[in-house]
């Protein structure tokens, strides 16, 4: 597998250079790796994914996505970069009310002709169990058929990497594991997922690696070598960069 994300000396600082929310952080991630990223609120794990996915800036280090060098980036190609590699799921849905689900999931698709996505758009969401809602509001949604609708946007232009922010936060447990073996299908097919978690047992249950954050910091990298998810199956990986 090649290598699709690499973070380099990472340090994100906020509130006049006060509170340190990432400090020192390096890891890479390769193509196909499903990994989740898990630690308390406050660990720095949120705005770690924000920052592999181009919706912020490091205050020092270098965010390196699918060979394309974040920080040399414009707004306008870091706008262009989101669209074209990165679909990005979070933890409230963020359904535009007014919209149908189909015309939520067609709006990052808005560049191609209206029939072909159109026709993309059902494809994907009948794929994801959600056909049948497809011309429905989301305010007649259950909240697992939002969150469906929501990975179906995060997919539609085929994204390179799949970002998710808590995606079963806002949902109950039966909504929460259908949306998580939709995410474990993704990923027997290919897809590169980064998932970000406060639930152990929701991370080394679907993921293949699980990197545990506290303070900022990568305290732990552990590769899971099988499906089944043995304690003797996990193998310790070194941070690349040592916690100061």
């Amino acid at each position: 597998m090649s290598e699709l994300v690499r973070l380099t000396d990472i340090t994100k600082v906020y509130q006049g250079g006060v509170t340190g929310a990432l400090n020192g952080v390096s890891l890479a991630i390769e193509e196909g790796e499903f990994t989740a990223i898990m630690g308390p609120s406050g660990s720095g794990k949120s705005t770690l994914l924000n920052l592999v996915a181009g919706l912020d800036r490091p205050s020092s280090g270098s965010v390196t996505v699918a060979g394309s060098d974040l920080g040399r980036l414009s707004e306008t190609g870091l706008a262009r970069f989101r669209r074209d590699r990165i679909g990005f799921v979070f933890q409230f849905f963020h359904l535009l009310p007014n919209l149908t689900a189909l015309e939520n999931v067609l709006i990052p698709a808005r560049l191609k002709s209206r029939v072909s996505a159109e026709s993309a758009g059902r494809a994907l969401m009948s794929r994801l169990g959600i056909g049948e809602v497809a011309d429905r509001y989301p305010s007649r949604l259950s909240g697992g058929q939002q969150q469906r609708v929501a990975v179906a946007r995060a997919l539609i232009n085929q994204p390179t990497l799949l970002l998710a922010d808590e995606p079963t936060g806002a949902l109950d447990t039966k909504s929460g594991d259908q949306v998580m073996a939709l995410f474990a299908e993704l990923h027997q097919e290919g897809q590169t997922i980064v998932l970000v978690t406060h639930d152990p047992k929701l991370a080394t249950r679907y993921a293949a690696r699980v990197i545990s954050m506290l303070d900022g910091r990568v305290i732990d990298d552990a590769r899971l070598e099988t499906t089944e998810r043995k304690p003797a199956d996990v193998i310790r990986v070194r941070s690349e960069e040592p916690s100061r």
